[in-house]
């Protein structure tokens, strides 16, 4: 299994700018047929530090990884998210 996590922080850290870019997020569950499980989680400390969402989304392979990341759904999620965010943090892993 493939684990695929990234980390955002916002240009516009209110929480309704937070809650819509996570929803853009969470919109994705079901229409990425290579997706395995998604969880899409917003930042409860809301500390200087801290990013404002994280989103964890796991695969069976890595190749339906690189499938997601060229999927139309992921891409305009992926270009919204690129005009609200300020910096980005992402970790690939393989484990159980």
């Amino acid at each position: 299994m493939i684990t695929h996590v990234v980390l955002f922080k916002l240009k516009d850290r209110s929480p309704e700018a937070v809650e819509k870019a996570a929803q853009a997020l969470r919109g994705l569950e079901g229409r990425v047929p290579v997706i395995r499980s998604i969880e899409v989680g917003v930042d409860v400390l809301r500390s200087q530090r801290s990013f404002d969402i994280a989103l964890t989304v796991r695969f069976d392979t890595l190749a339906d990884l690189e499938a997601y990341q060229s999927h139309p759904e992921h891409v305009t999620v992926a270009d919204y998210i690129a005009t609200v965010r300020e910096s980005v943090a992402v970790a690939d892993y393989e484990g159980r």
